[in-house]
């Protein structure tokens, strides 16, 4: 599962979201963009990083997350629309040739986009806290992160190169940092027992693409 599920997101925390267009640099002639966005969800964060990366102008979030909308073409959930836009735009490629190298950021792809990122969903928690209570929501979700970094940290154990699987963003990199990020910001996860992981995200929040894409600088997140 690869989209945020927020038909259960309080309406206050959707209003004022509103959709915009971006046109691509390159080719000058294509049709222009829009992204369905949530300022909070990590899946709306990957495709950002994407678009920003393959040198997209940023866009403005509005509701259900996340749907891309290119001309006539409709795509949701963010790992498709990932796809779409590597066959589409190809300038800047998140997957890299070497078969191993491109298995690999599948492989981390799918444990943040499959493993870990649904069970934190609103729907999930929500579940949890009215079975239980907002503390019980609360560990439910820490154990799953905890499960999925420490399985994320094995398969990039040795990693030496600047992203998590060579010096460039790749495919791994727009789903790590996004997890990496609400990880810390809003489940408060302790990374010093994730040292590849928290290198990395030091890494990613020095690149202009992950600045550009971060919740808070959203239109729709709400004003401290």
């Amino acid at each position: 599962m690869a989209s945020d599920d927020l038909s259960n997101v309080p309406l206050q925390e959707l209003t004022g979201a509103v959709a915009m267009t971006a046109a691509p640099v390159p080719p000058a002639k294509s049709p222009k963009l829009k992204l369905y966005s949530f300022w909070r969800s990590p899946c709306s964060k990957r495709v950002r990083i994407a678009l920003n990366l393959k040198e997209f102008e940023r866009l403005n979030p509005i509701k259900y997350v996340p749907a891309l909308v290119d001309g006539d073409t409709i795509v949701a959930d963010s790992f498709a629309i990932l796809l779409y836009l590597e066959d589409k735009y190809p300038q800047y490629p998140l997957l890299p040739q070497d078969p191993k190298k491109r298995a690999l950021n599948i492989q981390i792809a799918s444990i943040v986009g499959s493993s870990i990122q649904p069970l934190q969903n609103y729907p999930v928690w929500n579940f949890i806290e009215e079975k239980l209570d907002s503390n019980e929501a609360i560990k439910w979700t820490q154990h799953h992160i905890n499960r999925g970094f420490t399985a994320l940290e094995k398969l990039l154990k040795g990693c030496i190169t600047k992203y998590g699987t060579g010096n460039e963003i790749q495919l791994a990199d727009v789903f790590l940092e996004p997890q990496i990020y609400g990880g810390i910001k809003r489940f408060g996860i302790d990374m010093s027992v994730y040292p590849v992981l928290a290198r990395l995200h030091e890494a990613y929040l020095e690149h202009p693409a992950f600045l550009a894409a971060l919740p808070e600088k959203q239109p729709d997140a709400p004003s401290l």
